[in-house]
């Protein structure tokens, strides 16, 4: 796809936009943006205008979302909540503290998830400009990347930023055995939490 190919892509991506649409693939957007990911001229040329149709798109998709700084207080915050969790299930008798140590695991597990995106996305130069919730069916949070500075990042390190919160929420429920085994919990907690990390 050349570059008078990729305008005109972007002009249909902004008509289909402001007529309602929410999906990009039909204006040929997403092949679009494969493109510019081959050719860095592409992403200085029209980095700026992938991002403000991403964005406009994701807008309208969004169940929920809150800017970046709020929604990563709250992720932190909840995170330390579940670590809190994980802490006072040591003092808890059993079958108290296997319950509390899934309980605080799972928060963790979810809040921990887009934190890591963006930690290794904003060591590789990405920026962030919100959580969301894409839908009732799945709330579990996630974080918006600018796609302008995400284009911008080269591939092998969009690759890392994408698999760590896939590599952090298989780690944690192992990471929970430790605590699960020292505080004696249950044998249906170390399974549960042997079942959900694999």
């Amino acid at each position: 796809m050349d570059r008078d190919q990729v305008a005109a892509v972007l002009d249909e991506a902004e008509k289909a936009l402001e007529k309602g649409e929410t999906k990009l693939g039909p204006s040929g957007f997403w092949k679009a943006v494969g493109a510019a990911k081959r050719d860095p001229a592409l992403v200085e040329e029209f980095g700026g205008r992938f991002a403000t149709i991403d964005r406009t798109a994701f807008e309208k998709w969004a169940f929920f979302s809150v800017p970046s700084g709020i929604g990563t207080l709250l992720a932190v915050v909840w995170t330390i909540v579940g670590f809190g969790l994980i802490l006072w299930a040591y003092s808890l008798d059993q079958p108290a503290n296997g319950l509390v140590l899934l309980v605080g695991t799972a928060i963790t597990l979810v809040t921990t998830h887009g934190l890591a995106h963006m930690v290794v996305g904003r060591l590789f130069g990405m920026r962030f400009t919100s959580w969301f919730v894409g839908s009732l069916r799945r709330p579990q949070p996630g974080v918006k990347v600018d796609y302008a500075t995400y284009l911008r990042t080269p591939a092998k390190q969009r690759a890392w930023m994408h698999a760590s919160g896939a590599v952090l929420t298989k780690l944690i429920p192992f990471f929970a055995l430790g605590p699960a085994l020292v505080m004696e919990a249950p044998w249906w907690t170390t399974a549960l939490l042997v079942l959900l990390g694999v």
